[in-house]
């Protein structure tokens, strides 16, 4: 076991080279470190003194170690805390710093030589020898395990910055120095013989060495390889019974945190368990095997989480575990934003308080997802998303889909493997109908649709879909529809989408022009280039609903709902356009003015959606007309062989006497002034749209004129005609 693991003291076993370099001792003796015994008999005050020389010089030696360790450039994005596992050159690349720390003693009182230029004062002790000064190795062990931060010169230097800003430890200075050792004898059973053997063991064991590490004692290396054991053998009950310990991960929790970060096969081990309790907000129920049903606090889980990334060297312990990982920690987001029970506050302002985390849960879980990001090589995406300001959009309720959908885009734009995953795991989540961030989750999948790797889950992506297109937020029925929209492309699924047929009909009565505008579009996607019959119920209903929009404010629906009813002519089945004619018939005034419309794209349309509905209605003197550009003479010609429609006629165009549009109101006006003639001695209904006219008192000149023009012969035909032989 000890051949798989990076050795926690190695940094003070290195080999001497060159000349004059101390003879090698047996390295095997190294491993032999005296366990910790009580001498109460004693006398202690000469033997501190001797000691505390002894820390003091460990002590200048080890955080001389660590400033050689800041010089280190790499390509890390986040540096961690406290390296375990320093290479040789590192240690000697700083001149001032020249070690003679072997790779084993004959026992413990035999000090290694350590020659050093350095003259602070705490390095010289009258009560020691100076030429041959002793290094308790216990002490160097402690100091290895230290929860010191360490500064880094990291890849992205504004993460870093915070990242630093968010996890400055506030401890004393006295820290550094190891304190005077408390001894707790182990319990024989489990440390002595034959370590752990059952399960049962194993809280107590992770419970006895917490106790020790938080008296500042110092564990043997063998205690480190038992709990590394253990850890790998029974990682459930070692993460609920160390939560349960330490859930804001005090200094002795981070130790034997990180222990476990500088095994990759360790860490394995226990996120899948870290996972779970993170999965579970605020509390996890849970029980460790001697029987504690205590809850652990999925907050928890997410510190110690930023505990193993800062220890982390690369990215493969976390490969298989980081989709689920990321979707976790961003599950805390949204659910923290709203919900924030006490305990979990007074929980946080602990951890505050001892490690000078960021004043909120939720800047921290973006923290570490940032952190996580990096260390998955995702750089750029953690750049991109800072430059966009999408992480402030993280933190905010009301825009965290907006910031969700974003992330997504930029794994799409990197090239990222790791959004296929992600989107896997939210269609998990909301398969399952998981609460509290159906919104984000739904904006992330609907970015990542129209990638080729996602079409098998297709079918799937348009169950969640469909379920959610009737959402009381607008927003939800917004992303569901764009979801839609990239869904109806795909041949494929034209039978999934016929069954959304009524739903989607409904959308087109909304008065949310956006709505309608994808609703529209999914439409238009399932008929484009495809021979597919549109039936008679549903040909009725769409040339119901899409006359009205013609005349949307919404110049995205104007041109698809014209477009569309151009495809239910062309596509309804031949039994049905019987009962489709009066909708055409009805639909060649509002087609004619928007002949005139000053949109170049919406007048295209309408001239050929009306020389489409003049062919479906066998109308080749309206047909001649159109081809020959006589838009002038096209309402005469309607009106002269549909006369008892003229009314009808009349009141479809009143409306478009108030259109925005100067050339639609003047085409209007026109038409109403030929209209007229056929309504002769119906003075109530031409009383109706004079008055109508005389409100056009605020237009242009050459629209004023032709409104005279108008009332003129409206008035004029309202008039009764003189009978033959009457006096004048």
């Amino acid at each position: 076991m000890a051949g798989r693991r990076r050795s926690l003291l190695r940094p003070f076993r290195m080999k001497k080279e060159g000349p004059g370099a101390a003879p090698s001792q047996h390295p095997e003796k190294m491993e032999q470190l005296h366990p910790l015994q009580e001498d109460p008999g004693r006398d202690q005050t000469q033997e501190q003194d001797r000691a505390r020389g002894r820390f003091s010089r460990a002590a200048q030696t080890f955080l001389k170690f660590v400033g050689i360790r800041h010089k280190r450039t790499t390509t890390s994005p986040t540096e961690v805390m406290a390296q375990l596992d320093p290479s040789p050159t590192e240690l000697e690349a700083d001149p001032d710093v020249i070690t003679a720390l072997t790779d084993g003693t004959e026992n413990c009182d035999t000090p290694p030589i350590v020659h050093t230029t350095m003259s602070d004062p705490a390095l010289t002790d009258d009560t020691t020898d100076t030429d041959s000064p002793s290094i308790d190795r216990t002490a160097i062990s402690d100091m290895v395990l230290s929860d010191e931060p360490t500064n880094s010169d990291a890849a992205l230097p504004d993460l870093a910055a915070e990242a630093d800003a968010a996890m400055t430890e506030s401890t004393a200075d006295t820290d550094l120095m190891p304190r005077e050792s408390v001894n707790y004898p182990p319990t024989p059973d489990i440390f002595e013989e034959n370590g752990v053997s059952t399960s049962k063991q194993v809280p107590a064991f992770i419970r006895n060495m917490y106790q020790r590490l938080t008296a500042n004692t110092t564990p043997e290396e063998k205690l480190l390889v038992e709990f590394l054991r253990v850890t790998e053998a029974h990682p459930a009950d070692v993460v609920v019974t160390l939560l349960h310990c330490a859930p804001s991960c005090d200094r002795a929790a981070a130790i034997m945190w990180k222990t476990i970060a500088s095994s990759e096969m360790t860490v394995e081990k226990v996120l899948p368990k870290l996972l779970c309790v993170m999965e579970d907000w605020p509390l996890h129920s849970t029980s460790t095997s001697d029987g504690d049903k205590r809850d652990v606090f999925a907050l928890a889980a997410t510190r110690v989480i930023w505990e193993i990334l800062q220890m982390l060297q690369c990215p493969e312990p976390l490969t298989e575990y980081s989709p689920r990982l990321l979707v976790d920690l961003l599950l805390q987001i949204f659910i923290s934003t709203e919900q924030m029970p006490e305990e979990v506050d007074t929980l946080w302002r602990e951890c505050q308080e001892q490690h000078s985390l960021p004043t909120n849960s939720k800047s921290f879980a973006v923290l570490t997802v940032k952190a996580l990001l990096c260390h998955l090589e995702c750089e750029d995406v953690v750049v991109s998303m800072e430059r966009k300001r999408g992480w402030d959009t993280l933190l905010r309720a009301d825009s965290q889909h907006y910031a969700v959908g974003l992330l997504a885009r930029e794994m799409r734009r990197a090239s990222s493997p790791l959004y296929y995953r992600i989107a896997l795991s939210l269609l998990g989540l909301l398969i399952r109908e998981k609460p509290g961030w159906e919104l984000p989750a739904v904006a992330f999948l609907v970015e990542v649709l129209d990638c080729p790797d996602m079409t098998e889950w297709s079918d799937s992506f348009l169950e969640i879909l469909s379920r959610r297109l009737w959402s009381e937020c607008t927003e939800m029925r917004r992303l569901v529809l764009r979801g839609l929209v990239v869904l109806s492309k795909d041949p494929v699924m034209a039978d999934g989408m016929r069954s959304l047929t009524q739903s989607l009909m409904d959308v087109l009565w909304d008065t949310d022009g956006e709505l309608i505008r994808m609703a529209l579009s999914v439409f238009i996607n399932q008929v484009q280039d495809r021979d597919i019959l549109i039936s008679t119920p549903t040909a009725l209903q769409l040339a119901e609903v899409l006359q009205p929009l013609f005349g949307n404010d919404n110049i995205h629906v104007q041109l698809l709902s014209i477009q569309l009813f151009r495809k239910v002519m062309d596509l309804g089945v031949d039994e049905g356009k019987q009962a489709l004619k009066t909708h055409v018939v009805y639909s060649l005034l509002p087609l004619f003015f928007h002949w005139h419309n000053e949109n170049q794209h919406v007048a295209e349309v309408a001239r050929e959606a009306l020389l489409g509905a003049v062919w479906f209605l066998k109308r080749t003197d309206l047909v001649k007309l159109l081809k020959t550009e006589q838009s002038w003479r096209f309402g005469e010609c309607l009106l002269e062989k549909d006369k008892r429609r003229v009314a009808k006629y009349l009141c479809q165009a009143l409306p478009y006497l108030e259109s925005p549009q100067e050339p639609m109101r003047e085409a209007a006006l026109r038409f109403i002034g030929v209209a007229g003639r056929y309504l002769k001695g119906q003075k109530v209904d031409l009383q109706i749209v004079i008055d109508v006219i005389e409100g056009m008192t605020h237009d242009s000149a050459a629209v004023k004129s032709l409104a005279l023009q108008t009332q003129k012969i409206l008035r004029a035909v309202q008039r009764p005609q003189s009978s033959p032989g009457s006096s004048s």
